[in-house]
C-alpha cells in the first residue's frame, strides 16, 4: 500500500505541472472533447447490446422484414461508431503530442538550467541516460498515461451502463432456497475479482523487470553512439574485438532481463488469454439454464453475454492493463527519479562550503580565498589568492591533476565543489576553450558564431578568419551542414576554436591546452595572432610547453594541494 502512495504521489507530481500551465486550456479542450466522444461510444455499445438482442430474435421468429430493418440499423450504429472512433484517436494523438512537448521543454530546460547536466554526471552517476529519460521516458508517460486513464474512464462508465442492463437481463436464481436477484452481476464480480488476483500474483516482479529493461536498451544504445563518435580512434587502435565484446557484453545484460521478461509475460499471456477466451462462453453457460427452462428466448440469451461481456471486461481492467500498468509505474520512477537528480545537482555542494561568483569590484578577475575540490571532498588546491587584470596574458603550468583545469571550470561557475569567493566583472564576455572543442552539428558558419550565434560577425569575417588559422580551404564549405567534430581533425578542431576566438572578440580568454594536438611551431604562429587581432583580451592559458611563456607575462604554477605559486 506504502509503494501505491508513493506511486500515485509521483504521477500526482509529473501530471499536475501541466493541466496547470500555460498550455493547460488547449489540453482541456481536447481532454473534454476526448471524454465527451468516449461517453458516446459507450452509449452506442448500449444501442448494438439491444441491437443483438433484436436481431437474434428476430432469426428465432424467422421474421425477414425485422432482419432487414436490422442489418440497417446496425451499417447506421458502425458508421457513426467509426466517424466517432476516427475522432477521438485524432484527438489523442493531438494531446499526446502537445503534452508530449510541453514536458520536454521542461524537462530540457530543468536539466539544463543551473548546469545540472553538468553537474548529476558528477554527483549523481546512478541516474543513467538522461538523453533516453527525455526522448522515450517522456513519450511513453504521456502515451500510457492518456491511455489507461481514458481507459479507465470508459471501463467505468461502461460498468455504470451495463451493470444495470445485465441486472435486468439476467433476472433471479435460486441457490439453496435463497432467490439471488441479478445473479449474473454477482457472478461477473467473482469472476472478475479471481482473475485480477491470480494476475497480480504472477506478474508482480513486471515492474522491476520494466524498470531494468529501460536501462539496460539505454545503456547498449548508448554504447552504439559512443562508438560511432569516436570510430577514427577504434579504427587507429585496431580494437574492433573490443569494441565487439563490449557490444555483446551490453547485449547479453538486455537479454538476461528480456528472458525474465519473457517468464513473467509467458505467464500473464496464459491467464490473460484463458481468462477472456472463457469470458466469451462462461456467462452462456451460466445463463443457458434459464433459456433451455423458456424463461429468455435466443436473443435474451446472447444480449446477457454481451452484457456480461462489458461488466466483466470493465471489472477486469486491471488484468488487461497489467503490462500497460508495469510500465507505466516503471517510466513514473525513471522520470520522477532523474527530477530528483536534477534538484540534488542544482543544490549540489562540499560540506566546506561552496565557491561563490559575484560581480567585482573592480574590472578584473579575483579569487579570494578559493579552494578547489574534487566531488568526493579531496582538495585539489587551497587559499588560491590571485587576480587577473584586463588584457593581461597568464599561463597556468602544474602536473596532471593539480587542479589547473578544475580551475578554469570554477571561473565559468561550473564547479560547485569547493570554497571561497570569485569576482567577475558583471558585463565580462569570457570564452572557454577546452582541450577537444566541441563543434556543434549545423553548418561551420555556426560553429564559427557559437555560442554567440548573433554576432555581427560577416560571412567574410568567419572567411578571414578560417584563413588565418590555416584553413583556408574550409572557407567554400563555410554554409555546409556536417557533423563537424568527426569530419575534422583534431589540429583541424582546434584551429576552427581559435578562429572562433578571433570572431567573437571575447574580454577574457580561457584556453585550456586548446593547441596541444598542434605542433610547436603551429601553436606559436596561433598564439601570436591572438595576441596581434585581440590585444585588449586578457589570455589565460593552461599548458606545458616552454614556449608558450614566451607569450604570458606572468606564470601561475600549480604544485598541487597547496596554493599555486606566481612568477
Amino acid at each position: 500500500m506504502r509503494k501505491l502512495r508513493l506511486f500515485l504521489r509521483d504521477l500526482w507530481a509529473l501530471t499536475r505541472p501541466y493541466w496547470v500551465g500555460e498550455d493547460r486550456g488547449p489540453g482541456l479542450v481536447l481532454l473534454i472533447a476526448i471524454v465527451s466522444i468516449s461517453l458516446f461510444l459507450v452509449y452506442l455499445n448500449v444501442r448494438l447490446n439491444a441491437w443483438n438482442g433484436d436481431f437474434f430474435n428476430a432469426l428465432q421468429d424467422r421474421d425477414e422484414t425485422a432482419f432487414r430493418r436490422l442489418l440497417w440499423d446496425w451499417a447506421a450504429i458502425v458508421l457513426v461508431y467509426v466517424i466517432f472512433g476516427l475522432m477521438r484517436l485524432y484527438f489523442s494523438m493531438w494531446l499526446r503530442i502537445r503534452w508530449r512537448g510541453w514536458l520536454t521543454e521542461r524537462f530540457v530546460g530543468r536539466w539544463l538550467a543551473a548546469r545540472a547536466y553538468y553537474r548529476i554526471q558528477l554527483i549523481d552517476r546512478s541516474t543513467d541516460n538522461p538523453d533516453q529519460r527525455i526522448a522515450e521516458d517522456l513519450k511513453l508517460f504521456v502515451d500510457v498515461t492518456l491511455r489507461l486513464t481514458l481507459d479507465l474512464l470508459q471501463q467505468i462508465v461502461t460498468l455504470g451502463s451495463f451493470i444495470l442492463i445485465l441486472w435486468h437481463l439476467s433476472g433471479s436464481l435460486l441457490v439453496a432456497g435463497i432467490e439471488v436477484p441479478g445473479y449474473m452481476v454477482l457472478v461477473a464480480i467473482v469472476y472478475a475479482i479471481a482473475g485480477t488476483i491470480l494476475t497480480h500474483l504472477i506478474g508482480r516482479r513486471l515492474i522491476g523487470l520494466t524498470f531494468e529493461q529501460q536501462r539496460h536498451e539505454a545503456d547498449f544504445r548508448f554504447g552504439l553512439v559512443r562508438f560511432r563518435e569516436n570510430a577514427e580512434a577504434v579504427a587507429l587502435h585496431r580494437s574492433e574485438a573490443d569494441e565487439q565484446r563490449g557490444f555483446l557484453a551490453a547485449f547479453a545484460a538486455v537479454a538476461r532481463n528480456w528472458r525474465q521478461l519473457m517468464s513473467v509475460q509467458k505467464n500473464i499471456f496464459a491467464v490473460s488469454t484463458f481468462y477472456g477466451l472463457a469470458a466469451s462462453i462462461f456467462p452462456i453457460v451460466v445463463a443457458a439454464p434459464r433459456y433451455f427452462s423458456g424463461a429468455i428466448p435466443l436473443g435474451g440469451l446472447t444480449q446477457i453475454a454481451g452484457a456480461f461481456g462489458q461488466v466483466q471486461g470493465a471489472l477486469s481492467f486491471f488484468v488487461d492493463a497489467y503490462s500497460d500498468i508495469a510500465q507505466w509505474r516503471a517510466v513514473v520512477e525513471r522520470l520522477t527519479g532523474f527530477e530528483r537528480a536534477i534538484d540534488r545537482a542544482a543544490a549540489s555542494d562540499t560540506p566546506g562550503g561552496s565557491i561563490v561568483l559575484e560581480p567585482a569590484h573592480g574590472a578584473g578577475i579575483a579569487l579570494d580565498g578559493v579552494s578547489l575540490a574534487l566531488p568526493d571532498g579531496r582538495i585539489l588546491a587551497r587559499g588560491i589568492d590571485l587576480a587577473i587584470r584586463p588584457g593581461e596574458r597568464v599561463l597556468v603550468t602544474g602536473a596532471s591533476g593539480s587542479g589547473k583545469s578544475t580551475l578554469f571550470r570554477a571561473l565559468a561557475g561550473i564547479w560547485p565543489f569547493g570554497a571561497g569567493r570569485i569576482e567577475v566583472p558583471a558585463t565580462a564576455r569570457p570564452l572557454f576553450l577546452p582541450q577537444r572543442p566541441y563543434l556543434p552539428i549545423g553548418t561551420l558558419g555556426a560553429a564559427l558564431r557559437y555560442p554567440d550565434r548573433g554576432t555581427a560577425a560577416s560571412e567574410s569575417d568567419l572567411a578571414a578568419a578560417l584563413r588565418d588559422v590555416g584553413l583556408a580551404h574550409l572557407v567554400r564549405a563555410l554554409d555546409e551542414t556536417a557533423h563537424w567534430a568527426q569530419r575534422l581533425s583534431g589540429g583541424e578542431q582546434q584551429r576552427v576554436a581559435i578562429a572562433r576566438a578571433l570572431v567573437l572578440k571575447p574580454d577574457w580568454l580561457f584556453l585550456d591546452e586548446a593547441t596541444a594536438a598542434l605542433d610547436e611551431a603551429a601553436e606559436a604562429d596561433l598564439y601570436a595572432l591572438l595576441c596581434a587581432r585581440l590585444p585588449d583580451t586578457a589570455i589565460v592559458s593552461i599548458g606545458h610547453r616552454a614556449a608558450l611563456r614566451t607569450f604570458h607575462g606572468r606564470e601561475w604554477s600549480f604544485p598541487g594541494g597547496t596554493p599555486p605559486r606566481t612568477r
